[in-house]
């Protein structure tokens, strides 16, 4: 694992929601730290500060005397954070600045329809979702917000990846993307932000249809 300057429990949390987001790990798998620590070439010290971290935001949970363990998922806990995501990205849309967001409007509509397909592989459909939102919110100037964004979406795709797997088709909305474009290209921020937020509440309920199957 790469060294960078800033806190290693930091460097350290954010591999292990790398690899939680990649599939990894599963749910309610028991977290052996040894074992962790040896795979992340680091000590148990600071893989213990970033477990505890994780563990404040929902991530894992403890248990006295059995250690860490990747905590359940739910249906709940999906609705949960998908609906905090689209409101920290509609903050994030909010505060960018008007003409910056008019100026990529046109790129976003053209990458939009360029992906106009009405479903695809989800592996597909997750790097041209991230890349498109990153695009949308690539103006915000609140840097905190940003990477609690990230954090959280990097926890969703456990949810996504366990329910849905890389290679299934997963139906989608080709007009959501676009709608949300046009708005900003008429410079009605208002309106895309609540077509940002029918994008990912849309979302979540095609999601949760296959967990409940």
């Amino acid at each position: 694992m790469p060294i960078e300057r800033r806190p290693l429990r930091e460097q350290i949390k954010d591999e292990i929601l790398d690899r939680l987001g990649r599939g990894e790990f599963d749910p309610d798998q028991p977290i052996n730290e040894t074992v962790l620590a040896t795979d992340l070439g680091v000590s148990r010290t600071p893989l213990r500060e970033a477990l505890i971290g994780l563990e404040r935001e929902g991530i894992i949970v403890s248990e006295r005397g059995r250690g860490f363990r990747f905590a359940p998922m739910s249906a709940q806990e999906f609705r949960d954070l998908t609906t905090i995501v689209a409101h920290m990205e509609s903050l994030a849309l909010e505060v960018s600045e008007p003409e910056y967001l008019i100026s990529i409007a046109p790129r976003l509509l053209e990458e939009a329809r360029a992906f106009s397909a009405p479903e695809a592989e989800y592996a597909v459909l997750e790097r041209y979702d991230d890349a498109w939102h990153d695009l949308l919110l690539s103006g915000c100037p609140n840097e905190r917000l940003m990477d609690l964004i990230t954090s959280l979406k990097l926890t969703m795709r456990r949810y996504e990846r366990v329910i849905i797997g890389d290679q299934q088709v997963l139906e989608r909305s080709a007009e959501e993307h676009e709608r949300i474009a046009e708005c900003v290209q008429a410079g009605d921020i208002d309106g895309a932000v609540a077509a940002l937020k029918v994008n990912w509440n849309s979302g979540m309920e095609r999601i949760l249809e296959r967990l409940d199957d």
